[in-house]
């Protein structure tokens, strides 16, 4: 299905409030601050900074949702940094479910703060040596950025402590639960006082999270920005309905046909690995990320892909959160998401910032559960095609030959036709 996603109206649900905010310089935000943003060329806010920010500069504790490529992770680290630069006291905590997101948060942290803030950081990830992260704990660090897991093990030794964190942020709630951090989490809890000023982002808010939001927060402020099941305006989508044997092939086919970077997401570790391989023999530069690779491997992966070393990166969903590489053109989804809501956050690795990009789904016949579920998130009202799944428990109907595209009618082309 070729489509073009409709414009998305931004619902904000906050306090009242009468200022508006058009440029960072109406937040009154630490003069380093504003430095470091005219020298990133940073100047308006979007929707969820203007609202996060105003209200964390409040002092109030915030829940809140917003589509992904929204600019969250500066509407948490702007605040935060301006807390600690005017406070000689106090400390802050990110939690995030994954090493390369909080690697990317960190990044964030270092360029606003700059050279003349004398705020220490620590990075406390899994797959990083112990002995570094106890020698940037023994420096007495302001912002520690890091995942439950190894958070735990510090606090578990001994090693860490979280007596003067008065910041707490939680990103990506949703997914850290999903990938079981839940326990972790009330754990890391009980070591912070419970005077602190608490930020929690999650992709959708349902009551799950509502639950343990009323854990960690204090009559907070609710924050929704944009639609969650919607993909970006500017993403244009493609479907292309074929069989397991040739998906291979018009996956060549489609990676001949576009220009620019693309991430490929597959459903498993070894899958992974095996197109990277596949397509690097086939003269196209790919490299494969995901949780088994070693953090430093990790590391060069990303780091590659951001310097154009290589055109394709084959991806778990490892990286269908999070990862903000502006030049990513093109995603494709080799296999669909287990989830249909990850089908939001893979495509949303394109189209950063403004940006226009293109996803593309191949679609096999086994496949058509998952998609209908997909179309029924992004849209419930859409018409109901021919490849929908009616009766869950009725065997998907087999098909071969050439694989075609799907139509604005919902009837099949040969893909000869469509392209």
């Amino acid at each position: 299905m070729s489509a073009t996603i409709t414009a998305i109206t931004a619902a904000i649900t906050t306090a009242p409030t009468s200022k508006t905010f058009e440029s960072f310089n109406d937040f009154g935000l630490n003069p380093l601050l504003t430095e470091s943003l005219t020298r990133m060329n940073f100047t308006k806010p979007t929707a969820i900074q203007a609202a996060t920010i105003s209200l964390s500069m409040q002092g109030r504790d915030v829940l809140a949702s917003a589509e992904t490529g929204s600019g969250k992770t500066a509407a948490f680290v702007l605040p935060m940094i301006n807390s600690l630069l005017n406070s000689p006291r106090g400390s802050a905590l990110v939690l995030l479910p994954t090493r390369e997101l909080a690697v990317q948060v960190l990044d964030v942290v270092h360029n606003l703060l700059g050279n003349k803030s004398g705020i220490r950081t620590a990075l406390i990830i899994g797959g990083e040596p112990m002995p570094k992260q106890l020698s940037q704990l023994r420096n007495r660090p302001r912002i520690i950025v890091g995942t439950p897991g190894r958070i735990n093990d510090h606090l578990n030794r001994g090693t860490m402590m979280l007596g003067n964190t008065d910041f707490l942020v939680l990103d990506e709630t949703d997914r850290m639960l999903d990938m079981g951090f839940g326990v972790q989490l009330d754990e890391i809890a009980k070591y912070l006082p419970s005077a602190r000023q608490t930020l929690m982002f999650s992709a959708t808010i349902p009551a799950a999270i509502e639950k343990v939001s009323k854990k960690y927060l204090t009559n907070p402020e609710r924050i929704t920005v944009g639609s969650n099941n919607t993909p970006v305006k500017n993403i244009k989508q493609d479907s292309i309905f074929t069989t397991p044997a040739e998906k291979y092939s018009v996956l060549i086919k489609e990676l001949a046909a576009r220009k620019g970077s693309v991430i490929i997401f597959v459903k498993t570790k070894y899958g992974a690995d095996k197109l990277a391989v596949k397509l690097d023999k086939d003269g196209h530069t790919a490299e494969a990320i995901h949780g088994d690779l070693k953090q430093r491997q990790r590391d060069r992966v990303i780091a590659g892909f951001r310097a154009s070393k290589y055109r394709v990166l084959v991806a778990t969903d490892i990286a269908a959160r999070g990862l903000d590489i502006p030049h990513i053109e093109h995603v494709i989804n080799f296999d669909l998401p287990q989830c249909p809501e990850d089908y939001i956050h893979r495509i949303g690795r394109t189209a950063r910032a403004g940006a226009e990009g293109s996803a593309l789904c191949l679609i096999s016949p086994d496949d058509r559960g998952k998609w209908t579920a997909i179309r029924r998130l992004i849209d419930p009202n859409a018409p109901k095609s021919e490849h929908d799944v009616v009766d869950e428990k009725r065997k998907p109907r087999r098909f071969a030959g050439k694989p075609f595209r799907f139509s604005k009618t919902g009837r099949g082309r040969s893909d000869k036709k469509a392209a």
